[in-house]
């Protein structure tokens, strides 16, 4: 095993899949791991927007990239996908399972819990939670009957690992709705983190490695009374930038992390540390 910090985080001939990928955090983790050498698929429901990365990435880095449409809840979509990277590169050897829901519609998505419909409810988890197991039982399956390993990272959430604080929510509104962390978001960022530590010690007989990453607040469509609220909330007096995930991730799925799984990584400026 090399000690060449260089070659530890060297990803050349690595394939792998990262989903969510067109979103706030994939348009700078798909980058970074193709100017590590890396082969990337950009799984998006946002087909068109995954298309518009992908080309653009391609003037660089050629055919070492490609977009996929994958809806991570439909079993069908996601066997597709697999099916499409194999294809394609052969062996996948890592896969970021980064997709989640948004608040298609603001005044159900951040409802007070009293009156949280169970319909918003499922359509959350059958994202946030359905689609990382779909998604993880699919790369992980053609990760065991490959019989190499490899490397499975799931996006959870510092909201997966402790409570929000609702006093940065306050004045702060989205589409004209006031916002919160909804209950949905943090109970399916935990079960991430519980699936996640239940597989790794399920696959790790066969050398296959599952971690979580757990961001704070990630900068993106904020207005800047949440900014400054959330900002004063965390030691470091920011949020995070989208390009702040891609050191973590690259280290997660490369050799620099042989033997780290089962983990859950805050990338959080220190907020969960107060």
């Amino acid at each position: 095993m090399t000690t060449n910090p260089q070659q530890l985080f060297n990803l050349t001939g690595r394939t792998g899949i990262i989903t969510g990928g067109a979103g706030i955090l994939g348009k700078k983790l798909v980058p970074g791991l193709l100017a590590c050498g890396a082969n990337v698929v950009i799984a998006d429901r946002d087909y068109e927007a995954a298309s518009l990365l992908a080309n653009e990435l391609s003037i660089k880095y050629g055919e070492r990239v490609i977009a996929v449409s994958c809806d991570v809840a439909n079993i069908d979509s996601v066997k597709a996908m697999v099916d499409t990277t194999v294809s394609r590169y052969g062996d996948i050897h890592y896969l970021l399972n980064n997709a989640a829901t948004d608040a298609k519609n603001p005044k159900n998505y951040y409802a007070p819990f009293e009156d949280y419909d169970l319909a918003e409810w499922r359509r959350v988890m059958s994202i946030n939670l359905d689609g990382v197991f779909l998604v993880a039982q699919a790369v992980g399956k053609r990760m065991v009957t490959q019989g190499k390993g490899g490397s499975i990272v799931q996006t959870s959430s510092i909201y997966g690992m402790m409570a929000s604080d609702n006093r940065i929510y306050e004045g702060s509104t989205f589409k004209g709705y006031p916002i919160n962390n909804p209950a949905v978001y943090s109970a399916s960022k935990a079960a991430v983190v519980g699936l996640t530590r239940w597989l790794a010690t399920y696959w790790a007989g066969h050398n296959i490695r599952v971690n979580a990453v757990a961001p704070g607040g990630v900068q993106g469509y904020e207005n800047e009374t949440f900014m400054k609220l959330y900002s004063n909330r965390v030691p470091m007096a920011r949020m995070a930038q989208a390009e702040e995930l891609v050191g973590t991730m690259v280290y997660l799925v490369s050799e620099a992390s042989t033997y780290v799984t089962g983990q859950c990584l805050f990338v959080d400026g220190g907020l969960s540390a107060w």
